[in-house]
């Protein structure tokens, strides 16, 4: 079974795939650069971006002042100690995980990611030479640095799940402890606890079938590796989070819509995904008072979405279609992510957030022949 890292369409055909910055100092977990604890928010260089006098802080947030000026934030805390993510799926520097890591570091959050094991070698390699160091740049000129990299396979939650074929796998050799549950025990073992739970992946083996046409275990495999594995990552890292953290995944608006091509299950696991969030979030709520929210954003030309071959048709789609008529960015999917992790979301909890320029808004395709008389207002710039 696979796992992808998660692009708006969250899915690939090949096998997981998950992503980040490592460089390897010991088997099972690779390190990245400094700590760097005490890194302030800062004005980031977009205009979309978030930036306060103050870092991401752990708990007891007492007050809370917010002043906007070009879509900036100013949050206030009454505690030193800065807090740490823990991002489950980024691949490469052209994803949603990776755009949620670099904003939170960007506000001072420490970061620590869980990368597919297949994956780890050839991103550790694209690092350490330098592939990724453009992207890695923050706002006040820094690179991100993520403190350390953990093996992850999202599809099994304990060492007894793994089959005997996969532990002789070449692929998985030479590394250990990267089933969910012993990635929650290397994370605690290393830095005690976390504050903020990312979950960025996805995977349909059969995506590019339509629902009729999957299989029973294609249609169970994409459900298993895009949503309960998400409740398998809440359920072992809620023992080691933070009172007042927050939990965080990508979903895509075919939970609710027909998109025809996001087939193999897809479409369901999202819906699951969005169901559970709810779900999560008062069990999680009411027992750790930890925040569980989801993100729903527009198609984003990372890699793996590209595996389904039409997500520059549904960019498209989106620039004709959307009130707001531009490419999304995944700074922007970073941003509010940040703003869900930060104390000015700290009554939002089961929400949905739409990060998708208002496409979800639109109840029909203003693209459409039909309207092609119609006095529709376009983006003049």
């Amino acid at each position: 079974m696979a796992v992808t890292a998660a692009s708006c369409l969250q899915l690939a055909t090949t096998g997981p795939y998950f992503s980040s910055s490592c460089r390897a100092v010991k088997v099972g977990a690779t390190v990245i650069g400094a700590n760097s604890k005490e890194a302030s928010w800062t004005k980031l260089a977009s205009v979309s971006y978030i930036s306060s006098v103050q870092p991401f802080r752990r708990q007891n947030f007492m007050s809370c002042s917010v002043k906007f000026n070009r879509i900036s934030t100013k949050a206030m805390s009454d505690s030193s100690e800065s807090k740490r993510a823990f991002i489950a799926g980024v691949a490469d520097d052209n994803g949603y995980g990776w755009a949620i890591a670099k904003s939170l570091a960007a506000a001072g959050a420490e970061i620590l990611v869980g990368t597919w094991v297949p994956a780890l070698n050839i991103f550790e390699t694209s690092l350490r030479r330098g592939k990724f160091d453009e992207s890695r740049v923050l706002p006040d000129g820094s690179l991100m640095q993520i403190t350390k990299m953990y093996p992850l396979d999202a599809v099994y939650d304990s060492p007894d799940d793994v089959p005997e074929d996969l532990k002789t796998n070449k692929r998985y050799a030479g590394l250990s402890n990267w089933t969910v549950q012993e990635a929650a025990e290397s994370v605690q073992q290393d830095f005690g606890t976390i504050d903020i739970l990312v979950h960025s992946l996805a995977n349909g083996p059969e995506v590019s079938k339509p629902l009729l046409e999957t299989s029973r275990k294609g249609y169970l495999a994409a459900v298993s590796a895009s949503s309960y594995s998400y409740v398998s990552l809440l359920k072992h890292f809620l023992p080691i989070m933070n009172p007042g953290g927050s939990s965080i995944s990508l979903t895509y608006i075919a939970s609710e819509r027909i998109i025809p091509g996001y087939g193999g299950g897809m479409s369901s696991a999202k819906a699951a995904l969005e169901s559970d969030t709810r779900v999560l979030a008062f069990e999680a709520g009411r027992k750790h008072k930890i925040r569980v929210n989801t993100i729903s954003a527009c198609p984003l030309r990372s890699r793996a979405a590209k595996a389904i071959g039409f997500i520059d048709t549904m960019i498209e789609y989106s620039l004709a279609n959307a009130p707001l008529q531009k490419e999304l960015s995944a700074d922007e999917v970073g941003n509010t992510a940040a703003f869900l992790a930060s104390p000015l979301a700290s009554a939002i909890t089961g929400a949905l957030i739409y990060v998708d320029n208002g496409l979800n808004a639109m109840g029909i395709g203003l693209d459409s022949p039909i309207l092609k008389d119609l006095d529709i207002p376009k983006d003049r710039h």
